[in-house]
């Protein structure tokens, strides 16, 4: 039976995800962690309750421990994490309740299961393990013009950590007001884009 970690299962996306997998799959254990914040709603899932296949998790994505423990408890074969705070307005009153879920939660996912996932003496992954990252423009960047795909998610750009140069810009582009274009790493466009890597720290 393969078993996966579902996160922001109680919003829209999510929800309808659960209610997918458990209809095509009868063998499956679908553990699913939401914080029911604004944007979750237990009425999205009432129809799934009591289904052995589906376990329901209150909590934070963000929350090193409850992620560890449900990982040694259940040992995932993969991750989906749908949990991101999506509204723009949000994001302007309030940005670091959206730092804090979409890059520090991701990240807390994402170490959780290279924990879990990676012998780090053999150098090897465990096979079959997978993470699917599901989220929204504030988290992958805004579209260009003429394509689909997000400008800060092209294949050939490095896998960093978040830098203040992205978040500056980020920033500028939505409030050019507070923080104003001085250097190429607060543009002026309307979409952020990623500044060349330094060579030197």
């Amino acid at each position: 039976m393969k078993k996966y970690l579902i996160t922001g299962c109680a919003g829209f996306i999510g929800s309808n995800f659960v209610h997918y997998m458990l209809k095509k799959y009868p063998e499956i254990l679908l553990v699913n962690l939401d914080k029911l914040t604004y944007a979750g709603n237990l009425e999205n899932l009432k129809d799934v309750e009591g289904d052995p296949r589906h376990v329901f998790v209150q909590g934070d994505i963000c929350d090193k421990e409850l992620v560890e423990s449900l990982f040694a408890k259940y040992d995932f074969d993969y991750v989906i994490n749908f949990a991101a705070e999506s509204h723009v307005d949000r994001s302007i009153k309030n940005p670091e309740i959206f730092v804090q879920s979409n890059v520090m939660g991701t990240v807390n996912l994402l170490q959780r299961a290279k924990e879990a996932w990676y012998d780090a003496e053999a150098k090897t992954w465990k096979e079959g393990k997978k993470y699917l990252q599901v989220s929204t423009d504030e988290v992958y960047g805004a579209l260009g013009a003429s394509s689909w795909r997000p400008l800060r998610s092209a294949p050939t750009a490095p896998i960093l950590p978040p830098r203040p140069a992205l978040i500056c810009s980020s920033w500028h582009s939505t409030i050019p007001t507070v923080c104003p274009s001085t250097s190429p790493a607060a543009p002026t466009t309307t979409a952020p884009t990623s500044s060349p890597r330094s060579s030197s720290r």
